[in-house]
């Protein structure tokens, strides 16, 4: 698999990478923990080398979950996480907090529930306007010099925290939405990264289920999706009037797969990791179907005529694409989003 690198920082990672946040909420519906955990190893012996979780998926379950499946691989891949929520003694979330002795704090037990002495790249969940940029930068420098994380940086980062993040630290990524559907990030954010040297980790490459096919006009999502109160990260992706005309957008885009022999979600992989700004591309694997069909998209390199059809798919159906500059202003305030991604 191809490796790519994060900006100019020694870490190195496979073009996609695993997503774990389905390995341990309710959140997507039913889930098999133990054939997602089954996949950890199997992706790595497929290439994969980025595995992605975070303190609050659960809170700390995914942590844990994935701990146990590497095992004695650990050291084979490149590990990150992420902290910056509050909680109440549920635990529950009850707001972010990235001052600085809070994120020490945390990223000691995101160590403890991975079992490892240090994080390849640790990630400031979300912003956190009540606490200066400064504060931040210097805590997660503090980890990096201790030998506590090799690298650090942020996601859901809009451009001016960004560039505040540059004058008092030295991020190396920021992990952010981007997938067909929402095309936020290429006005602005990817442009940046790249002229910054920060490597952009996309995640939703799947636009959370909607690329995979699985879907019919009148699909009902169980109690408990965060899908089901239609609104996807400020987006009314799930909405039926939209959701409707985005299921008719997948299967025309799983046709044009078809005739390359690849399916519908391959195509949505490829499309992300197409973009030279996306360092790689996050996707949920809850069994070994999934981590096959990922893991065979990440060579196909897609051609002027592919990119036109896909656009033209889009024009036809008349499905908003949502690439204006003001959402991406907002992002980092959003409220349609749930809170653990």
């Amino acid at each position: 698999m191809e490796q790519r690198r994060f900006g100019n920082s020694d870490l190195v990672t496979s073009t996609i990478g695993f997503g774990t946040w389905e390995m341990s909420t309710t959140m997507y519906g039913h889930i098999d923990t133990g054939e997602a955990s089954d996949a950890v190893n199997m992706a790595i012996d497929r290439g994969i080398t980025l595995f992605d979780t975070a303190e609050v998926y659960g809170p700390g379950h995914s942590e844990e979950l994935l701990a146990k499946a590497l095992g004695s691989r650990r050291n084979d891949v490149v590990l990150v996480t992420k902290v910056g929520f509050d909680y109440d003694d549920t635990p529950q979330v009850i707001g972010l907090n990235s001052k600085k002795d809070h994120i020490i704090e945390h990223t000691e037990g995101c160590l403890r529930r991975l079992e490892t002495d240090y994080v390849d790249l640790m990630l400031i969940h979300w912003p956190d306007y009540n606490t200066p940029v400064e504060e931040t930068m210097e805590g997660l420098e503090e980890l990096k010099q201790a030998g506590k994380v090799r690298e650090y940086g942020v996601s859901n980062y809009n451009i001016d925290m960004l560039e505040e993040c540059k004058q008092h630290g030295s991020i190396v990524a920021n992990q952010v939405g981007y997938h067909m559907f929402d095309r936020r990030m290429e006005s602005r954010v990817l442009p940046w990264c790249m002229a910054n040297d920060v490597g952009f980790m996309a995640y939703g490459t799947l636009a959370f289920g909607l690329l995979t096919g699985a879907f019919q006009p009148d699909h009902q999502f169980e109690e408990g999706d965060w899908r089901a109160n239609g609104i996807a990260f400020d987006l009314p992706l799930f909405q039926r009037e939209h959701f409707t005309k985005e299921v008719e957008i997948a299967n025309r885009l799983a046709e044009l797969a078809d005739g390359y022999g690849k399916t519908g979600a391959q195509l949505a992989i490829a499309w992300v990791l197409d973009h030279p700004g996306v360092t790689t591309a996050l996707v949920g694997m809850r069994n070994e179907r999934e981590l096959e069909e990922n893991v065979a998209a990440s060579d196909w390199k897609l051609t002027e005529e592919i990119r036109g059809a896909i656009n033209d798919i889009f024009y036809d159906v008349g499905v908003e694409t949502y690439q204006n500059t003001r959402q991406v202003q907002n992002i980092g305030g959003a409220t349609g989003r749930p809170a653990s991604r």
